[in-house]
């Protein structure tokens, strides 16, 4: 059982879109910058790589806080912003190719459910629900 609704599925599984990952430098000061990303259905993660991804700044600050979290958003014409917003803790995978995977801890979205762009989907994801996935992702293994 996924953390997310059908349609934040849909939209994490349909056309691509840009995200944004946050994270927190060593002085405390937020750090953003644009990602490429897939969502591991396997996992139930977000998933962020890229070119010589080990070597940025955004892998180091995971690496040292194991949290980040991520913004996936467009706008549809005239103007229906959509998207969202997921906070967890993150891994910091070197090998085989270094990757940030996000474990949603807290889930936010907007314009997906309706056509009020007002109107936003907000939970935290208990520990347990992920615990429990990650056992059954170990069992199939």
């Amino acid at each position: 059982m996924s953390a997310f609704t059908d349609s934040e599925l849909a939209y994490l599984t349909g056309e691509r879109h840009l995200g944004r990952l946050a994270t927190v430098g060593p002085d405390g000061m937020p750090h953003v910058a644009p990602v490429g990303w897939s969502y591991n259905a396997e996992l139930g993660t977000i998933d962020i790589g890229g070119i010589d991804f080990a070597r940025t700044k955004k892998f180091r600050d995971v690496r040292r806080t194991r949290r980040a979290a991520i913004v996936i958003d467009d706008v549809l014409p005239p103007w229906r912003p959509r998207g969202m917003e997921v906070r967890g803790n993150a891994e910091a995978i070197e090998q085989p190719e270094a990757l940030v995977r996000i474990h949603p801890t807290r889930i936010v979205s907007w314009g997906l459910e309706s056509d009020d762009t007002a109107a936003r989907q907000a939970r935290d994801v208990s520990s347990s629900h992920q615990q429990q996935e990650a056992t059954n992702v170990r069992d199939r293994s």
